[in-house]
């Protein structure tokens, strides 16, 4: 019906009204932010006790250009509406940054004034130039403890030999009072810097170089940061570490003897042969060593060998993927001579032999005396 097709067109109507309402006040809105730019963090993490610096930038409309003086004050609330006499906080001129040069950065040294909430600025000056910038706040998270610093790279596998660089990263929310970086333990050369983000906030860093040595293998590596407050409490400490896996040839390859003490002669010794290594050693041999000349005569970590009066020279290595070493040598001999001990009368002579069983290794010798009597 008739009736029908009015309604119909009332609706439509209705409806391109609203549309376009909803596109016109899109528009006021894109408008606006382009007018009325601001920047500053998304967030902030605020050690409680401590002082916070809020990086700021912000720009106007051309006709107020001139509005732009000394007069300027800057506000930082978290409450709507916005004006300077409901505003919450009131940074003075020397905690401001340069407001004739659109700069808001806002140092707040007590940083009780805060809560954790979203924070907007405001500008204000003695004519018509106020404004709230809305279209961005920071948020604000008060903390009692400090992040973990970060460390780069976050775990550490390389060849003994490799240059290595840790750097330690730790935000520095209170500008003028930044923390201060240590290495435990320190390896090497590091050196510190106070960069800024892409966001104008700013961290601590240390470099430190060293090179990889096994003694570094699956021992702890780590940075502290220390905060100091500006209220008097106590620093507080923040730690990250990690454990280095250092790849490494076979080290202080050694030797032992079992037993230790007097055997008897044709017997067996049982040589053992050990050693640190990062891949584990993969296999052991053993050599006799006659002059220059070397004799393969076993493998495995363990070898036995039978005691004789022949002077010998033992001496094993080992192996793993990346290189071989070898023990020093260990000798072994036997020497023989007369000891008169006794004379029972004139025509009695009782003589003992004494057999002297040798170890030595570099230079080193233990003797040890075994009595046989004739």
């Amino acid at each position: 019906s008739d009736i029908t097709i009015q309604d119909q067109c009332a609706v439509n109507y209705q409806g391109f009204l609203f549309m376009r309402y909803l596109t016109v006040k899109v528009f006021c809105i894109s408008a606006l932010c382009e007018k009325w730019p601001v920047k500053m963090p998304q967030n902030i993490n605020v050690l409680r006790g401590s002082c916070v610096t809020i990086p700021c930038s912000f720009d106007i409309e051309n006709k107020h250009e001139n509005d732009l003086g000394h007069t300027c004050k800057a506000y930082w609330t978290y409450s709507h509406p916005i004006s300077g006499e409901n505003a919450k906080l009131k940074p003075t001129k020397d905690m401001t940054g340069d407001l004739t040069k659109k700069d808001c950065t806002t140092t707040f040294n007590n940083t009780r004034l805060l809560q954790s909430t979203k924070y907007y600025f405001r500008l204000e000056c003695n004519n018509d130039l106020k404004f709230t910038f809305t279209q961005a706040g920071v948020d604000i998270s008060v903390k009692d403890d400090p992040p973990s610093p970060t460390l780069t790279p976050s775990t550490l596998e390389v060849k003994e030999g490799t240059s290595v660089s840790l750097t330690c990263s730790a935000p520095a929310p209170c500008w003028s009072h930044p923390p201060a970086l240590t290495w435990t333990p320190n390896l090497g050369q590091s050196q510190e810097t106070l960069q800024e983000n892409q966001d104008k906030t700013k961290v601590k860093s240390s470099v430190m170089n060293f090179t990889a040595s096994h003694l570094h293998h699956g021992n702890k590596i780590s940075c502290t940061a220390v905060y100091r407050k500006q209220d008097g409490s106590p620093n507080v400490t923040a730690e990250t570490s990690l454990i280095p896996v250092i790849s490494y040839s076979p080290k202080n390859i050694t030797v032992s003897v079992s037993p230790s003490g007097p055997v008897p002669e044709n017997s067996n010794m049982t040589l053992t042969c050990s050693s640190n290594a990062n891949p584990a050693v993969e296999n052991y041999t053993w050599y006799r060593a006659d002059g220059d000349q070397e004799a393969l005569i076993g493998t495995g970590s363990s070898f036995n060998v039978a005691v004789s009066k022949v002077k010998s020279t033992f001496f094993c290595k080992a192996t793993n993927a990346l290189g071989c070493e070898r023990s020093r040598n260990l000798q072994i001999h036997f020497k023989y001579w007369l000891l008169k001990l006794g004379i029972s009368d004139r025509h009695n002579i009782r003589h003992r032999r004494t057999k002297k069983f040798k170890l030595s290794s570099n230079g080193s010798k233990a003797s040890i005396n075994k009595t046989v009597k004739d």
